[in-house]
């Protein structure tokens, strides 16, 4: 860029900075947020605040996600400033040209980032994200395929400093494959990222369970679900609830504990139906999946509040459960392809490793598709 790049093209790009800057300061409400994270600070002073647990961590969270915002916003007008003095210098000395275009790249990256935080801006988007695995049919070419993505995800996880937590988890038949898996990730905007792997996930390579060593494509779906913390409201009448106990197994079929620990609640006007058998405590079992539960029923009140609206329509298909969203190939060439966006790479390893190239992924589709509706 810095040798083709004339000073004439620069003056206009660093103008087209200067007004998206003053257009994202008031799409961004930056002063509102500012003004809020003053408040914060004030009340986590309280003692009061200190007190009470929950509310101290609510808090805490909405102080660190403001923060971080206003930091990269922060960031943005101080290096355009640097640029809108470049443009004056550069009309007197065109030997600027070089550092001015410099620091144009790197107030580009800066809002790339700002415009990606900014779809995240969802109610549920910076939630914890509950994801589920499940195993398509095929028996154990699709339960071994469930098992690599259980591993990418949780390695993706790890990565970008996430805790996770698996509360339930079904072994295949012969106990190294993966009926299925729900997974609690934990940590700033799990949900805003991980909601754009919903759908069905393909793969094709060359079977190590088959002796002729055919190509076989297998299936699993991936659902995630925000969790639902208490300040929102959602209403469940334990009218509703069929709950069932039963002992939590293994692998190989062993028992984790010789009481009926594990918990299954069907909520019977949904149909919905969630287990936990993370815990040898029964009482935790059914807290966590009464957790799952809310969050579940959250979100089909949302789905049919974007499916009765028009703008949503066109991102139906990418947000559907039902959807084929990815391609993992292996053979006879290997690349990973996203059917939503076209995005591509042929490093499949490091996709598979959950490396950022799995960002990559997400990002794509997040800024073609913008963030969802929710009211």
């Amino acid at each position: 860029m810095n040798d083709t790049i004339t000073v004439k093209e620069l003056e206009q790009k660093i103008d087209e900075l200067t007004e998206k800057s003053e257009i994202l300061f008031s799409s961004l409400g930056i002063n509102a947020k500012r003004e809020k994270l003053k408040e914060i600070e004030h009340m986590l002073n309280s003692p009061d605040v200190w007190a009470d647990n929950i509310k101290m961590a609510g808090l805490s969270k909405e102080k660190r996600l403001l923060e971080t915002g206003v930091a990269l916003f922060n960031e943005f007008e101080s290096r355009s400033e640097e640029l809108i003095i470049a443009k004056e210098l550069l009309k007197e000395d065109d030997s600027m040209k070089e550092e001015a275009a410099a620091t144009l790249v790197e107030v580009e990256k800066i809002l790339s980032r700002i415009e990606f935080q900014k779809m995240l801006g969802g109610k549920t988007d910076p939630l914890n994200a509950i994801l589920s695995i499940n195993a398509g049919a095929g028996g154990r070419e699709s339960q071994d395929w469930a098992v690599m993505l259980s591993r990418m995800y949780l390695r993706w996880a790890e990565r970008k400093g996430f805790k996770t937590e698996i509360i339930d988890r079904v072994t295949g038949d012969d106990a190294a494959g993966l009926k299925s898996m729900t997974v609690i990730i934990e940590g700033d905007y799990a949900y805003g990222y991980s909601k754009a792997e919903i759908g069905v996930h393909r793969l094709v390579r060359i079977s190590p369970f088959d002796s002729n060593k055919r190509r076989h494509t297998s299936f699993a779906s991936i659902f995630v679900t925000p969790e639902i913390d208490d300040s929102v409201e959602i209403e469940i009448d334990e009218k509703d609830l069929k709950i069932d106990t039963f002992r939590a197994g293994g692998a190989g079929g062993q028992h984790v504990n010789t009481t009926d620990s594990a918990i299954r609640i069907t909520h019977i006007p949904s149909g919905i139906v969630v287990q936990c058998q993370n815990e040898r405590s029964q009482h935790k079992n059914k807290a966590t999946a009464m957790k799952i539960l809310r969050s579940k029923i959250y979100e089909i009140e949302m789905k049919k509040k974007m499916e009765e609206s028009a703008e949503n329509e066109k991102n139906k298909m990418g947000i559907d459960f039902g959807s084929q969203i990815r391609s993992y190939v292996l053979h006879p060439y290997k690349m990973v392809k996203d059917h939503r966006t076209d995005f591509e790479t042929g490093n499949v390893d490091a996709v598979l490793d959950g490396d950022s190239l799995l960002d990559d992924f997400m990002e794509d589709y997040l800024l073609k598709y913008g963030k969802e509706n929710e009211k």
